[in-house]
């Protein structure tokens, strides 16, 4: 079924008005189209998952590997696609919304912009360049295509600033500065989610894996869930451990467990 950027665009703004969806982040075009096969409605890219196939940590990969990473997925699904775009690749709200319009070229329906510095000391931007910034992407969005959905996320809670209450702030903040959904990554009780939830209500809300079922997430009234990069971790594990056997023992048990080379050509064909 063939599918346009603008028709993916629509879809996947359609996705945040009700119910609640799961968007699997894979981490490279193989891994997208067996996502996409499962009948998910729409996938997400993955800073970390992307850069550990590419033989880097997790905020190692530049912004034109990037560019070319969310070209080729984009290019193959016909499901809409979400950018993790890290905290833009530029500090400065000039150069975050040269860089978005960049990334909404490639294809995407969507892309989240953080507030996370890359400095331990000083984890967040300052709470008025943060929304600068945000507003910033949102202006470069708007002048392409509206339709693009614009996360906001704040990375407190995994970066050492685990503060619900500054966190809503810049949720709220950044909803107002025009974020379409709001993120905050590491939320896991589910007190604090219902809290980020009715903060930014109606605007949805997207939460990483916290432990709880997806009925259970839904419940708390969330929109969007994601799985950063735990999908890319799990066959990082099962390929590690296959490996490490025959190099420790000298045996080959786990391929037992590998998927039939027919199927995956089947897949791909």
């Amino acid at each position: 079924m063939s599918q346009t950027t603008a028709d993916k665009r629509r879809a996947f703004r359609a996705l945040h008005e009700a119910g609640c969806f799961v968007i699997p982040n894979p981490w490279d075009v193989g891994s997208a189209l067996a996502l996409q096969s499962l009948g998910f409605k729409a996938l997400a890219s993955t800073s970390a998952g992307m850069a550990w196939s590419m033989g880097k940590a997790d905020g190692q990969v530049e912004l034109e590997e990037v560019l070319a990473h969310l070209t080729a997925l984009a290019g193959r699904l016909v499901i809409p696609l979400n950018a993790d775009f890290e905290n833009g690749f530029a500090e400065a709200p000039e150069g975050v919304a040269a860089n978005v319009a960049r990334a909404v070229g490639t294809g995407l329906a969507g892309l989240s912009v953080e507030d996370s510095t890359g400095d331990a000391s000083a984890p967040l931007y300052d709470f008025d360049l943060a929304v600068a910034r945000v507003a910033a992407a949102r202006a470069a969005i708007d002048a392409i295509d509206p339709t693009v959905v614009l996360t906001g996320r704040s990375e407190g809670f995994i970066r050492g600033r685990p503060d619900l209450p500054e966190t809503i702030r810049r949720l709220t903040a950044y909803a107002e500065a025009g974020a379409d959904c709001l993120y905050a990554p590491g939320l896991r009780d589910p007190a604090q989610i219902r809290a980020v939830v009715e903060a930014v209500a109606p605007r949805p809300v997207n939460v990483l894996t916290p432990g709880l079922s997806v009925g259970e997430i839904a419940a708390l009234g969330v929109r969007r869930i994601s799985v950063g990069g735990s999908l890319a971790r799990t066959a990082w594990g099962e390929f590690l451990r296959s490996a490490r056997e025959i190099a420790n023992d000298g045996a080959f048990t786990a391929f037992g467990r590998g998927a039939p080379g027919g199927e995956l050509n089947r897949l791909f064909s």
